[in-house]
């Protein structure tokens, strides 16, 4: 049976790598273990595997949208309480609110079992995490009574409604409307789009966390407020009703709509928080999607890995070269079978690694270090990117690997690219995060966190020496930190010279280049960790480092060129050349 994620990969990466027990130091962590963490993640795993994977296939389906209600399937009923029995929602945050302190990044980990078995069911996790969080940050303690308790309870769920059908990422083009009723609340009219679990049967409410316009405020995102807008208030309709369905490609079992607010001018908001401070709060809940987006992504693409693993090694097809005769083999020994398992597994751990990573820099973070901070804004446009559009790739090939049972739908691995096909648009495009990598993170606090960035690889490079990992492998990694820095002093110079649409001309090659800097140094730190055990375990750790470092790396001096020349082929494209 595929078991989803590697048991011991995850062990490795943990604590052999990125050094998982190290977060028990922080006062915040003190009262867990190596146990307690083990025990968390065991039990997401389990239901995972028993629960979720087995009735995946039978879940890829939209939900029923009839009488104005969504209706989704009838297993929804069974497995929302069992994921709620694991206490994941409110895991991370404090045992004032119902938490158990748990760090992200172990946390993090039995997500990505419970989305590498069934995405769409997981992500109801997230519909009351997120929600509940954001509330404790900034909402006040009647909000907290009203929405967050039952929140990170699962009693209720929530949602983040930004997008509206006209201004798509553009958030400084809303026009949803908040108007006050002069008794502290406001009434809210418009309409937004692609909102996941805007409406379901699960639980009796759901509240929708809402950008909008005060009446006279500031125009562009300067004048965005935040609101809390129930679906039942006092227990009866609020005027929030469902204007339509979207029919996704993938994470079907999670509804995405279209939602309409105030079409009887009745729908009565919440602020949250201070006026015209929305999208500031709303922040904090985009940027925990970007990471578990990029989680989603990981999990994705490492289920995929191993049902193609799993069919190489079962599934006989033709012989060596030179064989005449004789039984068919499996196909893993085919060589360019070979090739396409290891990119899969170079991409699917690298990503699995990166994600890891970034929650220990949240949770290091949050213990008040800034330089977690600046690396854990330097590396979320990045850790939502990379698992994405490199997870697509590996899930393409094992599509691939299949052969003509993967485009078909009695096989898995076509579902699973349809999913991940998604994870490059949630949460933002690749576009706007290379524009957020690039015009922002990078350069705030004159480069703060690349320095930092860099002189971790260097650390890394260092003990990687000590550890015996082939000289090459080391150089490599030094020569493309090199780069890196240059060409970042290049385009800020661009920028500051008065020409910042040359520097940002090729930001999505820019974040491709960091992207694949950044795996790539962690995959020198698991070749470091490798260097220092004995068994085929390690040495497929060692080949998946060399595959990466050897084949990816060297491709960031091509794209550094790109950045660095403005090439300007596209961007002398008009509408009639195409």
């Amino acid at each position: 049976m595929n078991p989803l994620l590697d048991d011991k990969t995850i062990e490795f990466l943990l604590y052999d790598v990125l050094d998982a027990e190290g977060l028990l130091k922080l006062p915040a962590f003190a009262k867990h273990s190596r146990e307690t963490f083990d025990m968390v993640i065991g039990n997401a795993r389990k239901l995972a595997r028993t629960a979720l994977f087995p009735v995946y296939r039978e879940m890829d389906q939209s939900p029923r949208f009839e009488g104005g209600r969504i209706f989704l399937h009838p297993k929804m009923r069974d497995l929302y309480p069992k994921l709620l029995e694991l206490g994941l929602a409110p895991a991370t945050r404090g045992e004032d609110v119902g938490g158990q302190s748990l760090p992200l990044m172990i946390d993090s980990v039995a997500q990505t079992y419970l989305c590498a078995a069934n995405l769409g069911v997981a992500s109801f996790v997230i519909l009351c995490r997120g929600p509940a969080h954001l509330i404790e940050a900034f909402g006040s303690d009647a909000l907290k009574k009203k929405y967050m308790e039952p929140l990170y309870a699962g009693e209720m769920t929530g949602t983040m409604a930004l997008t509206e059908p006209h201004a798509g990422s553009s958030l400084a083009d809303l026009t949803t409307t908040a108007t006050p009723t002069g008794d502290g609340d406001y009434l809210v009219r418009g309409q937004k789009i692609f909102i996941s679990g805007g409406d379901h049967d699960l639980t009796e409410n759901i509240v929708h966390l809402t950008l909008a316009r005060i009446e006279g405020a500031p125009a562009g995102t300067k004048g965005i407020s935040l609101f809390a807008i129930p679906k039942l208030r006092d227990g009866k309709p609020n005027d929030v009703h469902v204007a339509g369905m979207v029919h996704k490609i993938g994470w079907k079992a999670l509804p995405s709509l279209i939602m309409s607010f105030g079409e009887q001018n009745a729908c009565r908001a919440e602020l949250v928080g201070e006026p015209h401070q929305g999208l500031m709060y709303m922040f904090q809940m985009m940027n925990e999607a970007r990471i578990g987006v990029g989680l989603a992504a990981a999990a994705t693409a490492t289920v995929a890995y191993h049902e193609a693993l799993e069919y190489a090694r079962t599934r006989t097809q033709g012989r060596t070269l030179g064989q005449r005769g004789g039984p068919q083999i499996p196909i893993i020994a085919h060589a360019d079978v070979r090739r396409m398992l290891l990119r899969q597994k170079a991409i699917t751990e690298g990503a699995l690694a990166l994600v890891l990573l970034t929650a220990r820099y949240a949770d290091v973070a949050e213990s008040g270090d800034e330089r977690a901070k600046l690396m854990l804004d330097l590396l979320t446009p990045i850790t939502k990117s990379f698992p994405a559009e490199r997870g697509f790739e590996s899930n393409a090939l094992a599509v691939q690997i299949h052969g003509g049972y993967g485009y078909s739908s009695e096989y898995l691995p076509e579902a699973w690219l349809r999913d991940q096909k998604l994870n490059t648009i949630h949460e933002g495009t690749t576009a706007i995060h290379s524009m957020d990598l690039l015009g922002r993170k990078v350069m705030a606090k004159d480069g703060a966190a690349l320095r930092m960035l860099l002189g971790e690889v260097e650390t890394s490079i260092g003990e990687a020496k000590t550890a015996g990992v082939p000289e090459a492998l080391v150089a490599r990694l030094a020569t493309a930190a090199a780069t890196v820095a240059d060409t970042t002093m290049k385009l800020a110079a661009l920028g500051m010279g008065g020409d910042p649409e040359a520097m940002m001309r090729h930001s999505v090659d820019y974040l491709e280049m960091m992207s694949t800097f950044v795996v790539s140094w962690l995959w020198l730190r698991q070749a470091t960790a490798a260097k220092k055990k004995t068994g085929p375990f390690y040495e497929g750790k060692l080949r998946a480092a060399q595959y990466f470092i050897e084949t990816e790396l060297p491709k960031i001096a091509h794209l550094a060129h790109l950045c660095v020349t403005a090439e300007d082929s596209y961007a002398k494209m008009t509408d009639e050349m195409f």
